[in-house]
C-alpha cells in the first residue's frame, strides 16, 4: 500500500498571533507552496532523508548559507515527533494498530523560516499519510490539536493553533479560541469564510530573514500568563480585529478590511521587537497605498492592494529590496 498527502502554505490574514492567547484569527493556505509526503509498505520503518536534511557540504559556506536560510533542523524530527504522536493518539483512543512497517519521505517548497507555516505543513501532510495507511478517522477538529502537540509537547516549540486549524480545513477560515469553548470542548469554533469575498490579496517574503518562531515568540506567553495588561490587551485588539474583519467578509465587504491589517501590524510593533527588514517590507507596501502585516512569525507579510496599477508599483517596490511577491491562489476547502 502507498499513499501520499499534500499540506499547503498558509497566511495568517488577521489576529495573529492572538491564536495562542484564547483570541481569534482568519486564515487561508494558498497553492504556491506545499509540503508533500509519500509513505508505503516496507519491511522496517525508515524515515528517509530530504535535500534539507543533508549533512554533507562542498564548503564552510555552504553550510553555512544552508544553516541561515533553513536552521539547524531538517524535517525528520518533526515526522518521528508526528508518529510517535500519532501512536500516542492511537494508544489513548484505544484504537489497536494494524502490525504493518512503512518508509516514508517528504518534500517542500515551502520557504524555511518565515512564518508560512512549514513545519506545520510537513507534520500535517505527515499525519494524513499515518491515517490513511492505518485506516485511523481522527475529526477535523482534533487532527489540529494532535498535530499543535506534536510542536508544543513533543518537540517545546512556541506555537498555537491557528496554523494547525487552517491546514486541516483548507480554504479561509475565522477561528475563535474563546476560553471557555477551549476549556469545555478542547478547540475553537472554527467558520469556513467565502474566498471570493476577500479582498486583492498578495504575499511578500525574503529568503534572507528566516527567524523561526521559537526566536519570535520570546518572552510573551509570560508575561501574559503572569496577567501583563500590555499584553492581554493587546491579544483582546487582535482578536476584536478579527472579528471585525470577519463581519465584513461575510457581509460582502471585504475591500475594507485593509486598514484593520494596518491596526494589526501596528499594535503588533508595539509589543515585539521587530526586524527592521520586516519592518521595511511593510513600509515599501504601505508607500504604494497597500495595506500589510506580518503573515505569520516574521520574514513574509501578506497585504491587500486596490488594482493593477497598485500592485505594479509594488512589484517596483520589492524588486527595489529583492524581495519576492505574488498573488496567492487560495485552495478550496478539505
Amino acid at each position: 500500500m502507498a499513499c501520499e498527502a499534500t499540506a499547503y502554505a498558509r497566511a495568517g490574514l488577521i489576529g495573529n498571533p492572538s491564536d495562542g492567547y484564547y483570541g481569534k484569527t482568519i486564515s487561508f493556505v494558498f497553492r504556491e507552496f506545499a509540503a508533500k509526503v509519500s509513505l508505503y509498505e516496507s519491511r522496517e520503518i525508515e524515515i528517509i532523508p530530504s535535500l534539507q536534511d543533508r549533512s554533507k557540504y562542498r564548503s564552510a559556506n555552504e553550510l553555512y548559507e544552508d544553516v541561515k536560510n533553513n536552521g539547524y533542523y531538517g524535517g525528520i524530527r518533526l515526522m518521528k515527533a508526528t508518529i510517535c504522536r500519532f501512536i500516542e493518539y492511537c494508544r489513548e483512543q484505544g484504537i489497536a494498530l494494524e502490525d504493518k512497517n512503512f518508509s516514508i519521505r517528504y518534500r517542500s517548497s515551502i520557504p524555511r523560516r518565515l512564518g508560512l507555516a512549514g513545519s506545520s505543513a510537513l507534520i500535517t501532510a505527515t499525519l494524513r499519510c499515518l491515517m490513511e495507511f492505518y485506516d485511523v478517522n481522527i475529526p477535523r477538529t482534533i487532527q489540529a490539536n494532535v498535530i499543535l502537540s506534536v510542536e508544543s509537547k513533543k518537540l517545546g516549540i512556541a506555537a498555537g493553533l491557528q496554523d494547525r486549524v487552517i491546514q486541516v480545513y483548507e480554504g479561509c477560515v475565522f477561528m475563535d479560541f474563546d476560553k471557555v469553548r477551549m476549556d469545555r470542548d478542547g478547540y475553537g469554533h472554527y467558520e469556513s469564510l467565502d474566498p471570493t469575498k476577500l479582498p486583492k490579496l498578495f504575499i511578500a517574503y525574503r529568503q534572507d530573514l528566516g527567524e523561526g518562531s521559537e526566536t519570535f515568540h520570546n518572552n510573551i506567553k509570560d508575561r501574559w500568563e503572569s496577567g501583563d495588561t500590555e499584553v492581554v490587551q493587546a491579544m483582546k485588539d487582535f482578536a476584536s480585529y478579527t472579528q471585525e474583519a470577519r463581519d465584513l467578509i461575510a457581509t460582502d465587504r471585504g475591500g475594507e478590511i485593509g486598514p484593520l491589517l494596518d491596526k494589526n501590524f501596528d499594535r503588533r510593533r508595539d509589543l515585539y521587537t521587530l526586524d527592521p527588514r520586516n519592518i521595511d517590507m511593510v513600509d515599501r507596501a504601505r508607500s504604494v497605498g497597500a495595506h500589510a502585516k506580518f503573515s505569520g512569525s516574521g520574514g513574509a507579510i501578506v497585504g491587500v492592494y486596490k488594482d493593477e496599477s497598485m500592485y505594479n508599483a509594488l512589484l517596483e517596490k520589492m524588486d527595489e529590496g529583492n524581495i519576492a511577491l505574488f498573488k496567492p491562489t487560495i485552495l478550496a476547502t478539505h
